[in-house]
C-alpha cells in the first residue's frame, strides 16, 4: 500500500465522483480507478459501491476512512518534529484546544512555558472536542484543554483554571441599571447561547445552571463562536451568557460585561490527558497550570 493510493481514496471519499476527484489530485479518471482498484485488491473488500449513476462508501470504506487521515496527521507530525529539531529545539508538546476554552490564562501559559523551558516548543491545534479525544488516544496531542469533562475512558480530565460566568449587554441595555443582574432578568430576555454541536463543554456548563430555574429561555440563536454571539449582543438583538474572559477579549465595540447577582457561577476549563504517566516535559506543563493562578483564586490543577 502506497501514500499514492490513499490520496485517492480520500478524494474520491471526499468527491463520492471520480470525475471530480481526479480533477482535485491533478490526474486522468482512468489512473485514478486503477489506484483504487488496487487498494480494494491489497484490501481484500470493496471500498466503493458504484451504480451507473452514483457511488457512495460501503461499510467497509466508511471503517477505511475513520483511520486513514490519522495516518496522514501522523505523517504530519512527525515531519513538523523534524523541522523542530532542526530549528533547534530539543523536544515539543503538542496542546490541543476545543470547546470554548477561555483565553483569561492560555497567553500567560505559553509566555511562562517558553521562558522556563525554552528548549521545547509548544505547538497548538484548534480542533473539534472528539478530534481532540481521539488525538490523545493515537498520540497525536500530549495534552489538551477544553471545558468538557465527560471524555471517556483512558483520558483524565484535571481541573485547570476557572472563569466566571457573566451576562453580556449591549451598552445601552436596560439591565445596566443592575450592579448584578438577577438572573430571572437575564431569562426574561432573548438571549444568544453556545451550540452545544461546536462549543459541548461551555455549552453543558452553562445549561446545567439554566436548567436550575422553572422558566422556559428565550433562545434567539445558538452559535459556534463567541465573536458571533458578541455581534448579536452588540446589535442589541439578545443578551449573551459567557465567560469574563470571552466578554473582555470581544472585538466588537459597545459591549459591557455584568456579573450575576448572588454566588457567582463559574465556568470550569479542564486539562485533559491521557491516563498515563506523563513525560517530564508534560509533567513541567501541568505544575505550571497548577500555579497559574496563584494569588488569583486558589485554583489548583492536580495532576495525580
Amino acid at each position: 500500500m502506497e501514500f499514492r493510493h490513499l490520496r485517492c481514496f480520500l478524494a474520491v471519499a471526499e468527491e463520492l465522483h471520480f470525475r471530480r476527484a481526479a480533477e482535485k489530485l491533478h490526474m486522468d479518471s482512468s489512473p485514478l480507478s486503477r489506484a483504487i482498484k488496487e487498494l480494494e485488491g491489497e484490501l481484500g473488500a470493496q471500498l466503493f459501491s458504484r451504480t451507473s449513476r452514483s457511488i457512495k462508501l460501503s461499510h467497509e470504506g466508511e471503517v477505511f476512512l475513520e483511520r486513514v487521515p490519522r495516518i496522514f496527521a501522523a505523517l504530519e507530525q512527525a515531519r513538523e518534529g523534524v523541522k523542530s529539531a532542526a530549528r533547534g529545539f530539543h523536544g515539543q508538546l503538542r496542546i490541543a484546544l476545543s470547546d470554548g476554552v477561555t483565553p483569561s490564562r492560555l497567553p500567560a501559559l505559553l509566555a511562562r512555558s517558553r521562558e522556563e523551558d525554552p528548549e521545547v516548543e509548544i505547538r497548538i491545534f484548534e480542533v473539534p472536542l472528539t478530534q481532540q479525544i481521539q488525538g490523545l488516544h493515537d498520540d497525536l496531542y500530549d495534552a489538551g484543554l477544553s471545558m468538557a469533562d465527560e471524555v471517556g475512558d483512558g483520558i483524565l480530565a484535571i481541573p485547570a483554571w476557572e472563569d466566571e460566568l457573566m451576562v453580556a449587554l449591549h451598552a445601552r441595555h436596560a439591565l445596566l441599571e443592575y450592579r448584578n443582574v438577577p438572573l430571572e432578568k437575564v431569562l426574561q430576555q432573548w438571549l444568544v447561547l453556545g451550540d452545544p454541536a461546536f462549543c459541548k463543554g461551555h455549552t453543558r456548563q452553562v445549561d446545567r445552571l439554566l436548567q436550575k430555574r422553572d422558566e422556559e429561555l428565550r433562545v434567539l440563536q445558538r452559535v459556534a463562536t463567541f465573536d458571533v454571539m458578541m455581534a448579536l449582543v452588540a446589535s442589541g438583538v439578545a443578551v449573551g451568557l459567557a465567560g469574563a474572559a470571552h466578554i473582555a477579549f470581544s472585538r466588537e465595540m459597545g459591549i459591557v460585561g455584568r456579573q450575576l447577582a448572588g454566588t457567582p457561577p463559574m465556568l470550569m476549563t479542564y486539562l485533559l490527558r491521557r491516563d498515563t504517566e506523563p513525560s517530564p516535559m508534560l509533567a513541567r506543563f501541568i505544575e505550571r497550570i497548577a500555579t497559574i493562578d496563584a494569588g488569583r483564586d486558589g485554583n489548583v490543577a492536580d495532576g495525580s
